[in-house]
């Protein structure tokens, strides 16, 4: 069985499992370039043909560029959605030269004359400029350089304002998994309003939810990887370690039930979920592959969402619209972030 695609826009289709590929910047463990160009390979042989990464994922483009020139072939399949993430002290001086050199390097460093898709990010909606930026994007389409444009972590109201000024978004990545409720605060039904498709990352929360977490204490400081700080974070919001049990204990349930496993049930539920157009699974190496063909094969019935409602009813968080709560630097979430990882990084 192959992964089945969705059309995010006339002539362009995507996986609709993507391979995600920020543990390989780094905070995860030791990189092994040889057997991540290696794992690419595999992935996009067994059906998930579409990479995400980004501009400030220091190391990754470059490493997505190799595996083009090493399996010419494979890459012939390949769509690879990058991002564009003005350094936050760029911000007020992110001016069409700034912009057009972080593209251009995109655009050496994964070894190809136009990117598929770029999704755009700005740190700082008190410093003025995104509309602008991103209609500087929108001139680098009509030239040729970008095929296809997008946003990430932004609200539905700044979504709404885009749109509005005329940028053409074909879809907008965001948090979205049994733990993170925030999208259908509003921006689910604008983006079906408005014809865009929503690419969901978090799905598995950092790996949290799976057997390996199920009947387990709450983790203490300092946690495994960056992934899991961030997550971490999404569970106390979500309602704590408690009632995050309780989920897993109904995802077991519900993935015994169907002979899957737990991941497999949760990244159906997101896929399932309107205008979601594709998972971002962060598949740490081939072990993964067979998960891809069960989430593939799984429906869900009225007896696991019945099992589930109860559960999530009692969230209380994470509180907000897409990425509101991450924007606050000095907040729990903002302070993990790191916010310049553009300027002279190579």
């Amino acid at each position: 069985m192959s992964i089945s695609t969705t059309e995010l826009a006339p002539n362009y289709r995507a996986s609709r499992l993507i391979k995600g590929c920020w543990h390989l910047a780094g905070g995860h463990g030791e990189v092994n370039q040889a057997q991540a160009v290696q794992d690419m390979a595999a992935f996009v042989e067994a059906g998930l043909t579409t990479f995400d990464c980004a501009d400030h994922y220091i190391g990754v483009e470059a490493l997505i560029g190799q595996f083009r020139r090493e399996h010419p072939a494979l890459a012939t399949q390949l769509q690879v959605h990058t991002k564009c993430v003005p350094d936050y002290d760029r911000l007020t001086s992110c001016d069409r030269a700034y912009l057009t050199g972080i593209i251009d390097r995109s655009l050496e460093r994964l070894g190809v004359d136009q990117l598929d898709l770029v999704q755009f990010h700005w740190w700082n909606l008190a410093q003025p400029g995104y509309v602008e930026a991103l209609g500087i994007l929108s001139d680098l389409r009509r030239e040729g350089k970008i095929a296809h444009l997008g946003l990430t972590n932004f609200n539905t109201a700044l979504t709404r304002e885009i749109l509005d000024a005329g940028i053409p978004l074909i879809s907008t990545q965001v948090q979205y998994s049994l733990l993170d409720s925030r999208p259908d605060q509003g921006l689910v039904a604008l983006c079906q309003k408005r014809g865009v498709q929503l690419l969901c990352y978090g799905t598995l929360a950092g790996g949290l939810l799976s057997e390996t977490w199920l009947s387990q204490a709450e983790p203490t400081e300092p946690l495994a990887n960056r992934s899991h700080t961030k997550y971490k974070l999404i569970i106390e919001d979500f309602g704590g370690w408690d009632l995050f049990q309780e989920l897993l204990q109904a995802l077991q349930a519900i993935a015994v039930r169907h002979g899957v496993g737990l991941g497999d049930v949760a990244t159906r539920w997101v896929i399932d979920r309107p205008q979601v157009g594709s998972a971002i699974m962060g598949f740490t190496s081939t072990r993964h592959l067979p998960a891809t063909q069960r989430i593939e094969a799984l429906r869900l019935d009225a007896q696991d969402h019945a099992l589930l409602a109860p559960l999530l009813a009692r969230r209380t968080g994470p509180a907000g619209d897409c990425y509101d709560i991450e924007r606050d630097k000095e907040g729990r979430h903002g302070r993990i972030m790191r916010y310049n990882q553009n300027e002279g990084r190579h």
